[in-house]
């Protein structure tokens, strides 16, 4: 009888043993999990470079700005009987303006915004562009009269552009935006004085 009891009581203290110790586990356990949920809800997100609507408007009204001055070169490099310094010029602006703007494409998209909210018919006879009557006139124009009139054309095309980087220079805040609107600025303000010269030798 004795022997029973101690067999029962044997089986008792080791039933309590186990189950201390898988409420020992659990609680364990149970902490463990909740610092790393914690730690990943935390994390902070990467920003993209920060940029305001002034940033967002420059790139809207430049890209149809730059896509008229390589139309506009386009057309003089098409005709024959053009003065030389006046091809290269036009090369050089296309050259130029042409990765610029898939620059500011490329932003926009980023961004979030659609290259397509500014319509060029918006900013007609704004920033410097040309009328449909401007383009058809340069476009019909022979060689000899096509380079003054492009020049003088361009000339108030880069002044326009010129403005709208200046605007740019004081409102915007991103870097890559200000620094090509200071380039706008610079490469722009030579060309003028370029087409200028070249205007006083045709």
């Amino acid at each position: 009888m004795n022997g029973r009891r101690y067999a029962f009581v044997l089986t008792a203290a080791v039933a309590l043993g186990v189950l201390s110790a898988c409420g020992t586990s659990a609680t364990e356990v149970a902490p463990q999990s909740s610092p790393a949920g914690t730690s990943a809800a935390a994390s902070p997100s990467i920003d993209s470079e920060p940029h305001n609507a002034a940033d967002v408007e420059f790139a809207q009204a430049m890209i149809p700005h730059h896509q008229q001055a390589v139309e506009m070169s386009d057309m003089i490099l098409a005709k024959s009987d053009v003065d030389q310094r006046v091809l290269d010029l036009a090369q050089q602006i296309k050259d130029a303006q042409q990765p610029e703007i898939e620059t500011m494409q490329g932003w926009l998209a980023e961004w979030g915004v659609s290259s397509d909210d500014m319509d060029m018919g918006e900013m007609e006879h704004g920033g410097g562009m040309m009328s449909d009557e401007d383009m058809a006139a340069l476009e019909s124009a022979s060689g000899a009269e096509a380079a003054p009139l492009f020049l003088e054309q361009m000339i108030a095309h880069h002044q326009g552009a010129i403005e709208m980087a200046e605007t740019e220079l004081a409102n915007g805040k991103n870097a890559d935006a200000l620094a090509l609107a200071q380039a706008v600025v610079d490469t722009q303000s030579a060309e003028i004085e370029t087409m200028q010269d070249l205007l006083g030798q045709l």
